[in-house]
C-alpha cells in the first residue's frame, strides 16, 4: 500500500511527533506508515482522513502488491 502521509505532513508544516499526538498513536507509528512498513487500521485511516481534511482514498493506494 502507498500513502501520501509524508508530503501531506509536510504541506500542514507538522512534526511526525505533533501528528502522533493529535491523532493518538506513537511517532513511531507514524513513521513507520511513511516509510511503508505499517499497514494502518480503519479506524486510525480514518483519524488520519479526518486530521488533513482529504478521504482515505486520497492518502492511502493499493500498489500491484496488494492484489
Amino acid at each position: 500500500m502507498k500513502n501520501n502521509l509524508k508530503v501531506l505532513r509536510a504541506m500542514a508544516d507538522i512534526s511526525q511527533g505533533d501528528l502522533a499526538e493529535k491523532i493518538g498513536v506513537s511517532r513511531q507509528t507514524i513513521n513507520a506508515m511513511e516509510k511503508g512498513k505499517y499497514v494502518p487500521s480503519t479506524v486510525l485511516a480514518l483519524k488520519l482522513a479526518r486530521f488533513f481534511g482529504k478521504s482515505v482514498e486520497t492518502i492511502f493506494e493499493l500498489d500491484e502488491t496488494d492484489g
